[in-house]
């Protein structure tokens, strides 16, 4: 058996003096090759960071755990910062010029409010210092809008004046008296025309205007028309308040009017507020003579008549003319019913009263009655303008109208009565021509008619006299009469 004794160390070589004198780098620690003895080899892992544990199994020194090496992770990339800064700066940018924007128009409809505003103040001081210098506390709405009657009335009652009439009479043993007679009418223009009723000047030799601030002028009657109860008399003055004249047209039932007069003679400047009751009333005034007039129940007693009804926006749309008064065959009295004539029906003949004196307006030349509304009903009738009598040489006798014609319309106006036939003719002047639609013999025929000029206080009435009823029971020359002037013979 070979000898290993000191065989395994013959070539190593021997350690320098240099190196045996320097301490062991591992002297601290106590692991496996310190305590192997002089003339081991050092670990390879000697200068390691890592600290190692030296564990032995069966003399045998385990192999080192190689350090573990962690990957570092990629940066990302960083986005550039310009690009939020530019939203930013946009966004404020927008918020800035919307707040701007925003504060403009809120700026300007505020400007423009006020504006409004102080055209409203100043409208309303003028009416303040108008009302304080008149000595009125009521103030007037200048747009046209409808008025309380305060307002209305503060409006309106200078247009209205008060009219005295003295007029002298006969007695039947030839002694004479005089008397005044009192009525109300309203400034038609500012020059001094004043309208009335007729009755109220008819026989006055001497005439009084009265304006509401007491003012009295002499007057002097300029035209008058008995039919239409219409008059117009004139007074030296200018700068008068006139009244607007409105429509009757457009009324309808339930309409509130006011009625300012001078009623009695003495109560001046008097107001009375109703509605409209009825329209298309026919009134019989003067006898044969009847209007179709406004029926209201506004308070209208002896002094209003000629006084102007007003509507609720200031306008004049009739004349108070009549009332109904006294009691029934019962006994019941008659209380509200008072009438007025539409101003539609008179507004274009003032202007003829105030050049002519008179109504110039078409002229047929018959006198007419109505057809009774029972005979027409039971014979088949048509309605309309009995004709009674026809002038000699008159526009209806050159046109061909015949007694016993039944008139049914005038250039295109129906006709179903005598108020109708006198509306239809208010169209027409002297001279006009047109068609007249009459039957005769249960036939229509259409007549070509040229009008005269209608002399004064002269148009076609109803003749109250010769109306007839028919008959319930009697004779037959009885029956004969009542219906051969709607068949001939």
């Amino acid at each position: 058996m070979e000898s290993f004794e000191n065989n395994e160390f013959e070539n190593e070589p021997e350690v320098s003096p240099e190196s045996s004198a320097q301490p062991s780098r591992y002297a601290a620690n106590d692991g496996a090759y310190q305590t192997a003895g002089t003339g081991r080899r050092e670990s390879p892992y000697a200068d390691s960071p890592y600290e190692m544990n030296h564990q032995t199994q069966s003399g045998c020194q385990a192999p080192p755990t190689p350090p573990v090496h962690h990957p570092h992770k990629a940066k990302k990339p960083q986005k550039p910062v310009w690009k939020p800064v530019l939203a930013c700066l946009l966004a404020v940018a927008l918020v800035a010029g919307g707040c701007g924007i925003t504060a403009a128009m809120v700026n300007q409809r505020w400007e423009t409010r006020e504006q409004a505003l102080t055209e409203k103040l100043d409208v309303l001081q003028k009416q303040i210092t108008s009302s304080t210098a008149s000595g009125k506390g009521t103030l007037v709405p200048t747009d046209g809008s409808a008025m309380t009657p305060s307002q209305l009335y503060a409006s309106c009652v200078d247009s209205v004046v008060a009219i005295s009439a003295t007029v002298t009479s006969t007695g039947i043993y030839g002694n004479t008296s005089t008397g005044t007679s009192s009525g109300s009418g309203f400034i038609l223009t500012d020059d001094g025309y004043i309208v009335t009723n007729y009755h109220v000047v008819e026989g006055a030799t001497e005439l009084t205007v009265t304006t509401h601030d007491g003012t009295e002028y002499s007057a002097e009657l300029k035209g008058k028309d008995a039919t239409n109860d219409v008059a117009v008399l004139k007074v030296e003055a200018e700068d008068l308040p006139a009244v607007t004249l409105g429509s009757s047209h457009d009324l309808v039932i339930g309409d509130m009017v006011a009625a300012i007069g001078n009623p009695l003679g003495k109560l001046a400047a008097t107001q009375t507020i109703g509605y409209v009751s009825g329209i298309n009333r026919e009134v019989a005034t003067g006898g044969v003579t009847t209007i179709s007039m406004i029926q209201t129940d506004a308070a209208i007693n002896p002094g209003n008549s000629g006084g102007p009804l007003f509507n609720m926006y200031g306008q004049v749309i009739g004349i108070t003319t009549a009332k109904y008064s006294g009691t029934t065959g019962s006994g019941a009295s008659i209380e509200g019913v008072g009438f007025a004539i539409p101003i539609d029906d008179v507004a274009a003949m003032f202007d003829d009263l105030i050049d002519f004196g008179y109504v110039t307006g078409g002229y047929m030349g018959v006198s007419v009655e109505n057809v009774d509304e029972e005979a027409a009903s039971r014979y088949s009738l048509p309605t309309g303008a009995y004709v009674v009598k026809v002038e000699k040489d008159s526009a209806a006798q050159k046109a061909g109208i015949e007694v016993k014609d039944i008139i049914t319309d005038v250039g295109g106006h129906s006709v179903s009565n005598v108020t109708d036939l006198t509306r239809a003719l208010r169209n027409f002047k002297a001279g006009d021509s047109t068609t007249v639609t009459v039957t005769r013999g249960g036939k229509q025929v259409a007549l070509q008619i040229t009008l005269d000029e209608r002399p004064q206080e002269t148009e076609e009435q109803p003749q109250q006299e010769t109306t007839q009823t028919m008959p319930n029971s009697g004779s037959f020359d009885e029956w004969y009469d009542y219906f051969r002037r709607y068949f001939g013979g």
